[in-house]
């Protein structure tokens, strides 16, 4: 029993710096987007978009339109908060909180997948908001 619960505690200490690592990686690849949208530089934000992405919307002008109008919270975000990197059926999860530039809170989920190029945002959903008392 000592030794499996060793090998367990073994893994445990490998594994954890690599997830550690992957969450920084992660967390730098959505705000480098986030900033590049500040900046209205929808080509760079292109580059954080997975082939799966890149495939759907076809050009960075596509790209760049669909996310002013359908995620205006991360077209003009103000604050960024990560919360909790999940893996969920296969895929990590990481779930962000954006302010928008007029202070409204947004709870959103991006799936994140490793390619060649790194980490990429191979998708965004918008999840229920969250409760924010006085």
């Amino acid at each position: 029993m000592g030794r499996i619960f060793a090998a367990v505690f073994g893994l445990f200490l490998t594994v954890m710096p690599v997830l550690a690592q992957d969450a920084r990686a992660i967390e730098n690849v959505i705000g480098s987007q986030l900033e590049a949208f500040n900046d209205r530089d929808v080509a760079q934000a292109w580059t954080y978009a997975s082939p799966n992405i890149q495939r759907l919307f076809g050009d960075p002008g596509n790209f760049g339109m669909m996310v002013q109008r359908g995620y205006p919270m991360v077209w003009d975000n103000a604050d960024v908060r990560y919360l909790d990197l999940r893996k969920i059926a296969g895929n990590l999860w990481q779930k962000v909180m954006i302010r928008d530039a007029n202070g409204g809170l947004h709870l959103l989920d991006y799936q994140m997948i490793e390619t060649e190029n790194g980490w990429q945002i191979n998708g965004v959903q918008l999840l229920p908001a969250p409760d924010v008392g006085a």
